[in-house]
């Protein structure tokens, strides 16, 4: 008994290190997405389809680092609450949340491939609307695919831990793997692979210089997304070896490697995406211009 409580005890102390270093990326990686959701939003010529996407996903990494934040706050400050049920909700919107990043940048890539596959014969497909229509229908899938957490009894209550799905509920398990992260990740390489064969296989072809442009540019748009994918992906491979082996080391690294991911991304995104970084950049100049001549006038009358 007393091993056992000394476990938890030691398991607690080593969350309260771990959950305040996620906690400060997690923070930072809100304030970097709020930060590129309102320069699109201040940017007229930004108001595109790709953009919206990118702001999409910078909302789905808010929703993430918010639900982890308040996860982490049960597990270190309302011990009081012990109820299983509870711990299920927190459960659902966690996995909720983790599984939003995923199937956004899906959705990324997804768009891209039908702007390239059919937008010449289709070109309906790559507006606006069918893009807002998109969304909602992804973020459905998003409320549904953890319902599992809910309506089974594999989260429970434990003492100094997240409300996750133990390794012990097999079924569950196997489910989390495919669903969230293998099923998603495996549908982004095979476009990526579709998607650079047909650039590749008309790049042979005789073509307008003005083809030629569009093909670069399609190609640096799914590199960018790509690069900032591939940085969420490896954040959260800690984890999904915890699912597997269950050594609470990589628990513990999965816990700050996604939120730590998270940022990078971020940062990675301002600055592989050339029309937000020139955005940023012109808003950082414009502050510094504002700013230059109040404080000569100062200078000026103290002189």
């Amino acid at each position: 008994m007393n091993s056992t409580t000394d476990v938890i005890l030691r398991s607690a102390q080593n969350y309260k290190i771990v959950a305040a270093i996620s906690v400060f990326f997690a923070l930072l990686a809100v304030l970097i997405s709020i930060l590129i959701i309102t320069i699109v939003l201040a940017t007229k010529h930004l108001h595109t389809t790709t953009h919206l996407l990118i702001c999409n996903t910078s909302l789905a990494s808010i929703l993430y680092c918010i639900v982890q934040c308040n996860n982490y706050s049960y597990v270190l400050f309302f011990t009081w609450d012990k109820s299983d049920q509870s711990c299920r909700w927190r459960g659902y919107f966690g996995y909720l949340a983790m599984i939003a990043c995923v199937y956004c940048y899906l959705l990324q890539v997804l768009s891209r491939f039908i702007y390239i596959i059919f937008s010449s014969d289709h070109r309906r497909l790559s507006s606006l609307k069918i893009h807002w229509c998109a969304i909602g229908i992804v973020w459905i899938v998003i409320f549904a695919l953890p319902l599992p957490a809910l309506l089974t009894n594999d989260i429970y209550f434990r003492e100094g831990f997240l409300c996750w799905v133990p390794k012990r509920a097999m079924l569950h398990t196997i489910y989390i793997v495919i669903a969230y992260y293998t099923l998603p990740t495996v549908l982004i390489i095979v476009i990526y692979v579709i998607v650079n064969v047909r650039m590749h296989s008309t790049s042979n072809e005789a073509s307008a210089i003005g083809r030629r442009t569009r093909r670069v540019r399609h190609l640096e748009i799914f590199r960018n997304i790509m690069i900032s994918f591939s940085i969420y992906f490896l954040g959260g491979v800690p984890y999904m070896l915890f699912m597997i082996t269950n050594v609470e080391l990589l628990y513990t690294m999965g816990v700050i490697s996604v939120t730590v991911a998270i940022t990078t991304e971020k940062l990675c995104a301002i600055y592989i995406h050339r029309e937000i970084r020139a955005a940023v950049k012109k808003t950082i100049c414009q502050r510094r211009i504002q700013v230059m001549p109040l404080g000569r006038n100062v200078a000026t009358i103290h002189g």
